[in-house]
C-alpha cells in the first residue's frame, strides 16, 4: 500500500476480496493535502508504516534508504529518495521479476506529475528556493535518467493544489513527460527554479493542520 487515504475500509475490503494481505504501507512524504490512514492501517493490519529517514514523524515507523530495494513475491520496489517538494519525498521505482530486469513504472508521489511537478513551497516560509534547487536535482538527476518506457504514475492529477499545470491524466511515461512537460523542458537550474515559483496558487488552509496531524499520526 502507498499513501492511503483516511478511510482504510475500502483497501481491507479490496484485500480480503483477492485473499491477499497488506504487509508494508509506504508513505511516500508526510501528507499535506490529506490526512494520512497509514497509522490507522498498521493498527488494522499489523504492517509496518514506511518513510523516508528524513522524516520528522512521531510515531513507530520503519526508515527507508535511497537504494533501498524491497522483494514483495516477483515484484521489487526500489526506493529513490526524490526531495524537493519535501525533504523526505520518496518516488518508488516497480519491476516485474517475471517479465523484465527493467523497471516497469515509477510512483513518483508529488515530485513529478502528467503535466507539471511537486510545488516546493508547503514547509515553511524562506525554504522555496532551496526546495525547488532540490527538485531540480531530484527530477534531472534521477526521474529523468529512468528509460522513456517506464509508466508515471503520480499521487494526484488535474485540479490538486501540490502543483501547477497538472493534467487530468492520471498517468504518462518518462518519455511523453521529458518532451512536453514544461518544467522538464528548461536548460539550467535557474530557469527551471524561477519557473516552478511563478504564479503558484495559495495553500489551502487545511495543508498546515493535515500536515501537523500527519506527524504524530493522529
Amino acid at each position: 500500500m502507498v499513501d492511503p487515504q483516511l478511510e482504510i475500509e475500502p483497501y481491507l475490503e479490496a484485500a480480503a476480496q483477492k485473499s491477499m494481505r497488506i504487509t508494508h504501507i509506504f508513505e511516500t512524504h508526510v501528507q499535506a493535502d490529506h490526512l494520512s490512514g497509514a497509522r490507522r492501517l498498521a493498527d488494522a493490519t499489523g504492517a509496518p508504516v514506511l518513510f523516508h529517514q528524513s522524516a520528522p514523524v512521531r510515531f513507530p515507523h520503519v526508515e527507508i534508504t535511497d537504494g533501498e530495494d524491497h522483494d514483495l513475491g516477483n515484484v521489487r520496489l526500489s526506493i529513490l529518495h526524490t526531495p524537493g517538494h519535501t525533504p523526505d519525498s520518496v518516488s518508488i521505482l516497480v519491476t516485474d521479476k517475471t517479465r523484465a530486469p527493467e523497471p516497469w513504472f515509477v510512483l513518483t508521489g508529488d515530485t513529478l506529475f502528467s503535466g507539471g511537478v511537486g510545488r516546493p513551497d508547503l514547509i515553511g516560509a524562506g525554504s522555496e528556493t532551496t526546495f525547488a534547487e532540490q527538485l531540480h536535482e531530484s527530477l534531472y538527476g534521477k526521474i529523468l535518467k529512468l528509460p522513456d518506457h517506464v509508466e508515471v504514475f503520480p499521487a494526484h492529477f488535474g485540479g490538486a493544489a501540490c502543483g501547477k499545470g497538472l493534467s487530468g491524466k492520471p498517468g504518462s511515461t518518462i518519455g511523453f513527460e521529458r518532451r512536453f512537460n514544461p518544467a522538464l523542458r528548461l536548460t539550467s537550474k535557474s530557469e527551471f527554479v524561477q519557473f516552478v515559483l511563478a504564479d503558484l496558487p495559495p495553500q489551502p488552509e487545511a495543508f498546515a493542520e493535515n500536515r501537523r496531524r500527519n506527524l504524530s499520526g493522529e
